[in-house]
């Protein structure tokens, strides 16, 4: 019987609750989702594997931008997953790829094996290879566990027909997770037409701040945030995402 597996991408300790109570199977844990996700601070990655109670798998993105990596920044990746572990995170979310968009599989397959026995995914870092039949190829000689993709689109419905493909040349020799832009209302027709396993998203929404004092400018070097909001995930947006894939 098909078992459909889905993880929230969680950047609040409200979050990883939220995919507690609503029945996440995992949490990917970032911060920043507005630079698409960057490591989490230690602290949260301590109180998310405590009080979620959940397989916590933690990103490892030294900043925002392409994913050509220094050498210092890869050191920096290295520090960052074996501290993780000391803090009980149970897998990694990466992706490191050449100046010619082709996959680092030398330093992939490092970190993967620094991570050993802990499971790695390859993040959308994928998406933005030369070919995707290729970098698939390339990432399950590297030993990670699966690969998060839109099908190398935008969003998760313009790229629906290609995952499907990727699903099939995958083969379950590696999981092909879908993620990017998923939203609830489109769930039950991407786990039919993808016939992917392994679901993911953030399912955030805004709520207004309880501040009562506010300014009407904003921080330096900001573009969303304004004082007067703030990004969290309401539990029952999770149970109907998990009802939808579930009952496609």
């Amino acid at each position: 019987m098909r078992k459909i597996v889905f993880e929230l991408c969680a950047e609040s300790i409200q979050a990883c609750l939220a995919a507690r109570e609503g029945g996440a199977d995992r949490i990917e844990l970032c911060s920043a989702l507005s630079e698409g996700g960057l490591t989490p601070s230690h602290g949260l990655i301590r109180a998310a594997v405590l009080r979620s109670e959940l397989p916590v798998h933690v990103l490892l993105r030294p900043r925002g931008g392409d994913f050509l990596y220094t050498e210092d920044e890869f050191k920096l990746m290295q520090e960052d997953l074996s501290h993780a572990r000391t803090l009980g995170a149970t897998g990694f979310v990466l992706g490191i790829l050449r100046a010619d968009g082709t996959v680092d599989v030398e330093r992939t397959r490092e970190l993967v094996e620094l991570a050993a026995p802990l499971e790695v995914t390859f993040h959308r870092a994928f998406d933005y290879t030369v070919a995707l039949e290729q970098a698939l190829e390339d990432i399950l000689g590297t030993g990670c566990r699966r690969i998060l993709t839109s099908g190398g689109e935008p969003d998760v419905l313009a790229g629906a027909g290609k995952l499907a493909q990727l699903v099939q040349q995958a083969a379950g020799r590696i999981e092909i997770a879908v993620g990017g832009g998923l939203r609830i209302k489109d769930a039950i027709a991407l786990a039919r037409s993808t016939g992917a396993n392994h679901f993911h998203g953030s399912l955030r929404s805004s709520e207004a701040s309880g501040m009562q004092h506010e300014r009407n400018w904003v921080l330096e070097e900001t573009d969303q945030f304004d004082g007067s909001s703030r990004f969290v995930v309401d539990v029952a947006d999770v149970q109907a995402m998990i009802g939808n894939l579930r009952n496609a």
